[in-house]
């Protein structure tokens, strides 16, 4: 078994996330031509923006899973949305990781995104890599980047490698540990020696690079193993993604720092991944992967153990046996059946409606990972169908597409009105153009006067019938069967809570909990 390691990436939208999970992609031999991302008019577009709307706006919109080997190393990437209204497949696809590769555009530093993904990866003490990204052009001053970098996103900085020259003098980046210069002309690189490289190039350019090194040997933290695991420092790598600098030595540098899979946490014990029984949590479901065959595929990652076709496993929620025939791998919409799967891979389990995201899965111990959340929407829209003779289908596809988690579907209760809530408007947008393409189902959405919306637990039976009793204009069933209070502000949200003490509004949803 090779060893493996599993990462997310992260970044701010436009800092070039995407164009360098190709160049990955590419540096490892993966893949042998890169898809042109800027272009709308070429028929390529980025491996991991495979849904047809991805490539038609140019945007990431749901995450994407592509294994691939490196270096004698299984390699598990997800390429996350960096767009705020699809945050909540990021949050909880970095559930699913070990490490995280975090983006920077140099010439604009730490932008909001960043700032709140970094957040939600040092609540689990994620260690970050960062690339700072865009060399190829002219950027913020070396020193004030790394400031703002440890002021902003409160990590030390430990650069690996620096860059030489900026903008269209940008020749490639220094090895700090090696003390070698790396070149690029075209596709080629030439290794030189620090002390042969001033007569090579422009005197500014070498004059700027003895700069970098002496900050960086006289203000910098060394690298420490410890540290970065714990998430309290990041070694910073240099490059351009566009013009395939620095990305080999990205991938070199994240071999050897980024670790092995982690133990994860349930709600008993921390699962090792050396333990020999299966177990893993599902943090993803798509829907229509293939549009030909309506299916429907969780993301599964393994904890411990390992899968093989005709696994008998457990799922703890349902309290029901499952055996897996057909695993699959992915290149992001690419998939192949699995002859076996180890602790970090991301496995993929064709779900006919019986899975949820954050169900777990184990041979037999009752356990469930905790963390994988589940948000109340904070915008709402009337679903309105132009023909009624669709509304079983509507009702369909609104089922499926909500089990991506992505979007709630609300029935009023007692009604035939349906409420579609979201945490971004851009999510609106998607479920129409996906109900029209891929169920051929034309809605309109219209505003609606509910602006919040809690998930409801009741003490008792009793006590969950006078709610509903009182209340049911202002009751939801979303697509899991599970009741939701929608109130017209936060004022009446505060006031219901308060004149039904005993009843739990919660925000968030953990699956098993």
């Amino acid at each position: 078994m090779l060893p493996r390691k599993t990462f997310a990436i992260i970044s701010h939208p436009d800092a070039g996330k995407t164009t360098l999970t190709e160049r990955l992609l590419f540096n490892s031999g993966t893949i042998n031509v890169v898809g042109n991302i800027k272009s709308k008019k070429s028929d390529k577009f980025a491996t991991s923006d495979w849904m047809k709307i991805e490539q038609e706006r140019g945007i990431s919109i749901t995450s994407a899973a592509m294994q691939f080997e490196f270096n004698s190393h299984v390699i598990n990437l997800l390429d996350t949305p960096g767009h705020q209204d699809f945050s909540e497949d990021t949050y909880r696809t970095l559930t699913a990781v070990d490490s995280a590769l975090m983006v920077i555009d140099f010439a604009k530093g730490v932008e909001e995104r960043t700032i709140k993904l970094l957040e939600v990866c040092r609540l689990r003490d994620t260690p970050i890599i960062t690339f700072i990204n865009k060399l190829d052009r002219f950027g913020k001053d070396f020193i004030e980047l790394i400031d703002e970098i440890e002021e902003v996103l409160q990590i030390k900085c430990v650069p690996m490698n620096l860059p030489i020259g900026r903008g269209k003098d940008f020749l490639g980046i220094y090895d700090i540990k090696n003390q070698n210069a790396i070149i690029y002309k075209g596709n080629e690189t030439q290794i030189i020696e620090l002390k042969k490289l001033k007569s090579l190039i422009d005197d500014q350019i070498y004059l700027e690079l003895e700069q970098d090194i002496e900050v960086v040997e006289n203000l910098c933290d060394s690298f420490q193993i410890d540290s970065f695991l714990m998430g309290k420092i990041t070694p910073l790598f240099f490059g351009s993604a566009i013009k395939n600098i620095g990305i080999r030595e990205l991938l070199d540098g994240f071999i050897k720092y980024a670790p092995e899979p982690l133990p994860k946490n349930t709600n008993i014990s921390k699962i090792d991944p050396s333990d020999p029984f299966f177990s893993g949590f599902v943090f993803k479901i798509q829907a229509n992967m293939d549009p030909a065959h309506r299916d429907r595929i969780a993301f599964l990652r393994i904890c411990s153990g390992n899968y093989k076709p005709g696994i008998n496993i457990y799922q703890t929620r349902t309290k029901k046996k499952l055996k897996i025939n057909n695993a699959l791998t992915f290149m992001a919409s690419d998939r192949h059946s699995l002859d076996e799967a180890y602790a970090g891979d991301i496995i993929g389990i064709h779900n006919h409606g019986t899975i949820n995201i954050g169900d777990s899965f184990t041979q037999g111990e009752d356990i469930n990972f905790i963390g994988i959340p589940n948000f109340a929407p904070e915008m709402f829209k009337r679903v309105v169908l132009k023909d009624p003779l669709k509304s079983k289908a509507l009702k369909m596809g609104l089922k499926q597409l909500c089990e991506e988690g992505a979007t709630q579907m609300l029935q009023i209760y007692n009604s035939n009105d349906i409420l579609l809530g979201a945490v971004g408007s851009l999510q609106f947008d998607v479920v129409l153009y996906r109900l029209k393409n891929e169920y051929n189902v034309n809605c309109i959405l219209e505003g609606s006067n509910f602006q919040v919306a809690r998930w409801l637990r009741f003490n008792s039976e009793q006590m969950q019938k006078q709610f509903i009793s009182k209340l049911d204009t202002q009751i939801a069933i979303d697509h899991q069967n599970d009741l939701v209070f929608l109130a017209s502000s936060r004022i009446n949200l505060s006031l219901t809570e308060e004149r039904w003490p005993e009843v739990i509004f919660s925000k968030t949803r953990e699956i098993n909990y």
